[in-house]
């Protein structure tokens, strides 16, 4: 196959802007492809799996070429893409032939390195998940399929699928989850299609969450850390939009954006945003039927979707969001009514930020669990995901 020179350029101005500007990979390639409106879908999709691959197996590459050099890692990648390398292409690092009798080696290479993660987080998965840590890296190295929440406010899945078919859209249904449709192995959804409001981008395991909520039509519920609001606008859909959803973050951008979905989701809707701080914990106390705490978090169950998170996580980033999954769960719990249902969820893979938050918050009492749920991502294939189902006494 040939390749490009300015693609393959491209695609190396990206990879150093996240290894060595730490920038996140998803955004440096929307700004890129927006940029070079020209750019073909075989373009983009060149770029796109040059970066996510070479950011996803870096360690590994590095070991094939010898190298460190972002040119000589897309060098080992693209023999593993079936690439030819052009004479133009320079770089400082081994042979292509070498590269590929290398590969017969990597198997034999310590864990970090054939499956590419920091040596400081292979230790940690390894002590906090033991023997079950080998199944979850490689699952997690694994590339993810794109997966869909049908929004029922406006259509069902049938009918979803049926227009999305008439764009050329294939798509699956998902047996165990009953709005969720899975577009092919490779496939995107453009920008029109997410935009239209009759599907929103969710993967599996997050559409597993709200549900765990059992909301209810006329119930207030809280959602504490909202973000652009995904878990919001699935419970609005489950409540057929009766009710009250007040979707509360620390973030101004991010309700803005929820705003905006919502109104695409549905144009009356049953979704309010607030700021959240210390006042607004006061303001709300007991007023929740329901509350949700999809809490900050390394985001260690993402890693499909998210590779360069890995190189941008350190060890005392986990610490921090140990501590702030904590006080949260200390803190906005007190906007539960006695009686209420509280879930706990993170799309993290770690129990240090799992369930030793939950059994830490029922140490304290008023709580009881009703169950715990771990999405594996060996398991099912989805992200990593926790969730705790507790009561308030």
């Amino acid at each position: 196959m040939r390749m490009h020179r300015i693609l393959a350029h491209a695609a190396t101005d990206i990879i150093k802007s996240v290894f060595h500007e730490h920038k996140v990979l998803d955004r440096c390639l929307a700004q890129a492809f927006e940029a070079n409106p020209k750019w073909g879908k075989r373009d983009r999709s060149f770029i796109a799996e040059t970066c996510f691959e070479v950011v996803r197996w870096r360690r590994a590459l590095s070991f094939l070429a010898d190298s460190e050099d972002v040119e000589a890692l897309c060098a080992a990648q693209w023999g593993r893409m079936g690439y030819e390398l052009p004479d133009w292409w320079t770089y400082h690092g081994a042979s292509a032939d070498e590269m590929t009798s290398r590969e017969a080696e990597l198997p034999q290479q310590a864990r970090a390195i054939r499956e590419s993660i920091p040596d400081w987080l292979d230790v940690l998965g390894s002590e906090e998940l033991g023997a079950s840590w080998d199944s979850e890296l490689a699952a997690l190295n694994q590339r993810t399929r794109v997966y869909l929440r049908v929004n029922t406010l406006k259509t069902s899945r049938l009918a979803a699928q049926e227009w999305l078919a008439s764009q050329n859209i294939v798509t699956e249904e998902v047996s165990h989850l009953p709005d969720a449709l899975a577009l092919m192995p490779g496939k995107t959804l453009a920008k029109k299609f997410r935009m239209d409001g009759r599907v929103e981008i969710q993967d599996g395991g997050s559409q597993m969450i709200a549900p765990l909520l059992a909301p209810q039509a006329g119930e207030c519920i809280i959602d504490t850390c909202a973000g652009a609001g995904g878990k919001s606008l699935h419970l609005a859909s489950l409540m057929q939009n009766q009710g009250r959803i007040i979707a509360m973050d620390v973030v101004p951008r991010k309700l803005r954006e929820l705003e905006k979905r919502a109104q695409r989701a549905h144009p009356k809707h049953c979704i309010e945003t607030h700021r959240i701080d210390a006042q607004t914990i006061v303001q709300y106390k007991e007023v929740a039927d329901r509350l949700l705490i999809d809490a900050p978090c390394s985001g260690l169950g993402t890693l499909k979707r998210q590779p360069d998170l890995k190189w941008r996580l350190q060890p005392e980033t986990i610490n921090k969001v140990r501590a702030i999954q904590a006080e949260i769960l200390s803190d906005y719990s007190s906007m539960l009514k006695p009686g209420g249902r509280l879930v706990y969820a993170t799309c993290s893979v770690l129990p240090s930020e799992n369930h030793a938050n939950t059994a830490r918050l029922l140490e304290q009492a008023g709580f009881r669990l009703v169950e715990e749920h771990t999405i594996s991502p060996a398991t099912c294939g989805y992200d990593g995901f926790y969730a705790a189902v507790l009561t308030k006494i």
